[in-house]
């Protein structure tokens, strides 16, 4: 067999297109392999928090740790700030994912609340009396509530400034002019100067219920001035409403001191909530996945850092400021999506995108062999032609040369067939004209040999004959 024969041909053009096949086969697998790696690959959210050595700051590092051990889907890099207001202007910049920030500080307009880190209350007292040597001063007006602070001095422990705009928030919506009532700030580690300070006729804390610097700072007032009368905020609801960023709480009896109890009973407040917040274009499976995780390894978290048993989700139930951010509330409500969910529409879409082009495909593969068809249907034209011209056939020889050139034109078929240029449904109208001509051959050769044939049929005599 030489490499010009029609069977060698077509064996090497089938081992041609298995190569093909094989190799694009090899590029499918090899693009599959490579995006199914970069989409298994860890994410990992920037998030910024400050500033150092705060709690905040703490409960992120511990965060960040339990995350890189007990997460295969979720990574985060802290990024320590000097204040949340720092944090919370590189979210809006775009320069982080996440951040850390006091929910009544100054946020991106499209920052939405992940998780709350924890919970703030708004306490505020007066002592009972003064001691060491101005213990004999009268006081100004004995104090019973927010409303009698008007014209008396308070002492705010830190030196933010969102805890002198709290205390002015609380003062108006009680009813007191802010102007009226002179603050002095003290820094967190400044608990004996203020407790010592005899011109202050209150304090206003602001943290956790189990803030460790809330409850020194009350023991220490209590030893220098007297036993702490607790100042409700009456009007915390109506705060509350006027303003989402806060909320209308209790704060429990005792809670700060069992025995004397501190406070006797409830007393009315707000608080405040410091928020892991985003931006509103973090997608909404990247928010979920955070959350989730976030909530699994809260155990662990709190391990390494005490502060972190305040995690709790956010309220979906009520308007709050900001807003809660789709994926997590998804995932609160039991409403995320599933894959399907998510991306069914796009499965439509693509099959039927493929399905066109598969049309659009075989169109133009057929117009682009529409050379070979029409030599296709003139080979089918020929056998027809042939099987007409035997019934003129006078000996076996006129048939053997109609067949052999029959055989050629099937092996001429086939090879186009094998090179894909003849679709299944042309062989098929290739073969009936095949049974057609096989038929015709086998009736004239069995009439030549029984030398009946019909003389509409028979050949007619020879030119030797009518010699």
């Amino acid at each position: 067999m030489t490499p010009s024969d029609p069977a060698q041909i077509a064996h090497n053009g089938r081992q041609r297109r298995l190569l093909v096949v094989l190799a694009l086969g090899f590029l499918v697998f090899a693009a599959a392999a490579t995006a199914l790696y970069y989409l298994l690959q860890p994410e990992t959210f920037r998030i910024a928090v400050g500033p150092a050595g705060s709690d905040d700051q703490q409960v992120v590092e511990a965060m960040a740790e339990a995350f890189g051990e007990e997460s295969r889907s979720v990574r985060l890099s802290p990024i320590t700030t000097e204040s949340a207001a720092e944090s919370l202007a590189l979210l809006g910049a775009g320069k982080v994912d996440l951040a850390v920030g006091r929910g009544d500080l100054s946020m991106p307009s499209d920052a939405q609340t992940l998780a709350v880190l924890r919970k703030n209350y708004v306490v505020l007292w007066t002592p009972s009396g003064r001691t060491g040597k101005d213990s004999r001063k009268k006081p100004k007006g004995k104090i019973g509530e927010i409303a009698d602070l008007a014209g008396h001095k308070v002492g705010i422990i830190g030196r933010t400034g969102a805890n002198l705009a709290l205390l002015r928030t609380v003062l108006v919506g009680s009813g007191v002019d802010p102007d009226k009532v002179t603050t002095v700030q003290f820094a967190t580690d400044q608990i004996e100067k203020l407790a010592q300070d005899t011109t202050l006729d209150a304090y206003l804390a602001v943290g956790p219920l189990d803030s460790r610097i809330t409850a020194d700072a009350i023991a220490a007032t209590s030893r220098s001035r007297g036993a702490p009368k607790f100042l409700p905020v009456d009007a915390s609801e109506a705060i509350a409403l006027r303003q989402p960023r806060y909320e209308a709480e209790e704060i429990p009896g005792s809670v700060f001191n069992a025995n004397p109890a501190r406070p006797e009973d409830k007393v009315d407040t707000i608080s405040v909530s410091h928020l892991i917040v985003a931006r509103r274009t973090l997608s909404e499976a990247k928010a979920a996945a955070f959350y989730r995780q976030l909530f699994a390894v809260r155990d662990a978290i709190t391990r390494r850092a005490a502060g972190a048993a305040h995690i709790t989700k956010p309220d979906t139930e009520k308007e709050t400021e900001p807003s809660v951010h789709r994926g997590a509330a998804a995932v609160i409500n039991g409403t995320e999506r599933t894959f399907l969910d998510k991306y069914s529409d796009y499965f439509w879409f693509a099959l039927l995108l493929l399905s066109g082009i598969g049309s659009a495909a075989a169109w133009l593969r057929r117009y682009l062999n529409r050379d070979d068809r029409d030599d296709d249907t003139s080979r089918r034209n020929r056998i027809l032609a042939l099987a007409s011209e035997l019934r003129e056939a006078g000996s076996e020889q006129d048939l053997l040369a109609s067949r052999r050139e029959v055989d050629a034109i099937i092996a001429e078929t086939l090879k186009c067939y094998d090179d894909g240029t003849i679709e299944q449904e042309d062989m098929v109208a290739f073969g009936l004209v095949l049974d057609l001509f096989d038929h015709a051959l086998a009736d004239r050769r069995a009439a030549l040999e029984n030398g009946s044939a019909d003389p509409a049929r028979s050949p007619g005599p020879t030119l030797a004959s009518r010699r």
